[in-house]
């Protein structure tokens, strides 16, 4: 059986439920570490590398020729009527 949990301290923390075994059991635990990729705390941005940022992102969708083409489709889809049809109280059997 394998089961995923987190170590706090000189505890572990199951992430799983492990019911079909009763309380009492001694185990065995086999660890393997999973490696977490830490990245260093960012400083914040200056206004100008903020501004870089944002114009590289607005940009990213120009020279695409079908994207107007996308967004009339989209455009349409989301204003299209989707009626339903009710039944009347008159047309029913009783």
């Amino acid at each position: 059986m394998k089961i995923r949990g987190i170590k706090r301290g000189q505890t572990i923390e199951i992430l799983e439920q492990i019911n079909n075994i009763p309380d009492g059991t001694e185990i065995i635990i086999d660890l393997e570490f999973i490696e977490k990729q830490i990245s260093e705390p960012q400083l914040p941005l200056t206004e100008t590398e903020k501004l870089a940022k944002l114009n590289k992102l607005f940009g990213s969708y120009k020279n695409q020729p079908d994207l107007t083409s996308i967004f009339i489709e989209i455009d349409q889809q989301r204003h299209a009527y989707q009626g339903r049809t009710i039944d009347l109280i008159d047309n029913q059997d009783y």
